[in-house]
């Protein structure tokens, strides 16, 4: 059916519209002239802002690792944050590599989850390969070597791996600029600087394993209050010396944050008021 056609620049209603195609004897229906009607209309474009804010996604956390005469302890927090969004409360930062070393993730969660597993399999490897345990200098060595070779190429990583191997307990830091350092305390992520702040006025080698674990659940509680991309559950985890199954780790507390900051807070209190007040 062919198609009566006018010029755009001819103000036509559609009574006229219709009479036209009358004389010319087509048939137009009623669908048709409201498709050429709003085809007419001219829809107002909404104007484009001269400046587009840029949707920052920066990310939080609180990882930290120190060593001590006992072993060593790995504490962290769960808040997956998205800028000022929370994307999880409950992300398992701290990755088991082995029965005898462990993997903290700070920074991208999708980077340091998937090198970590990459990390575990050649320690796998090495294993079936030399018929014995790797070392924690050569785990660490192994994920630094893949993570310099992807600097400048976008990766987010800072990351603590620790054990006890046939050299004792050993704890590095690394992160996607190709840094590689051993030492006995360590903090990464947003929250490191509160962290740091109580590490730094009570650690001490000489620590007894209560005391130890005590420091690290204390200190991510701290960064978790001030820092608000920490926050979720903290998990602490003891490395020691490996049983007769060749265990060398242990998770020994999973506490709510915020109960533990209510709790803290309630302490305080009695203690204020004294044991005769009411």
């Amino acid at each position: 059916m062919a198609l009566a056609v006018w010029d755009d620049q001819d103000d036509l209603l559609n009574a006229n519209f219709i009479k036209v195609a009358q004389k010319r004897g087509q048939r137009v229906e009623e669908d048709m002239i409201g498709d050429m009607a709003l085809a007419d209309v001219k829809i107002p474009i909404c104007p484009k802002p001269s400046v587009i804010p840029a949707l920052k996604l920066n990310k939080g956390t609180t990882t930290l690792g120190f060593q001590y005469n006992g072993g060593i302890i790995i504490a962290v927090d769960s808040r997956a944050s998205t800028g000022q969004y929370i994307a999880s409360s409950t992300t398992m930062k701290v990755i088991e590599i082995n029965n005898y070393m462990l993997g903290t993730m700070a920074g991208g969660a999708a980077d340091c989850q998937f090198w970590h597993r990459v990390l575990g399999q050649e320690c796998r490897l090495w294993e079936l390969r030399n018929n014995q345990r790797i070392t924690i200098a050569a785990a660490s060595k192994i994920l630094w070597n893949i993570l310099y070779h992807y600097r400048n190429h976008g990766l987010s990583v800072g990351t603590m791996v620790a054990g006890w191997g046939s050299q004792g307990p050993s704890l590095y830091m690394m992160d996607d600029s190709g840094t590689r350092l051993k030492g006995n305390l360590f903090s990464v992520g947003s929250g490191s600087i509160y962290a740091y702040g109580v590490l730094d006025a009570d650690y001490r080698a000489d620590l007894s394993d209560e005391e130890a674990i005590a420091l690290g659940t204390r200190a991510i509680l701290h960064a978790t209050h001030r820092d608000a991309g920490s926050g979720g559950w903290i998990q602490v985890y003891h490395i020691h010396k490996p049983d007769a199954n060749g265990n060398a780790w242990e998770r020994v507390v999973r506490e709510d944050c915020m109960v533990l900051f209510q709790k803290g807070q309630e302490e305080k209190t009695m203690a204020k008021l004294g044991p005769n007040d009411p």
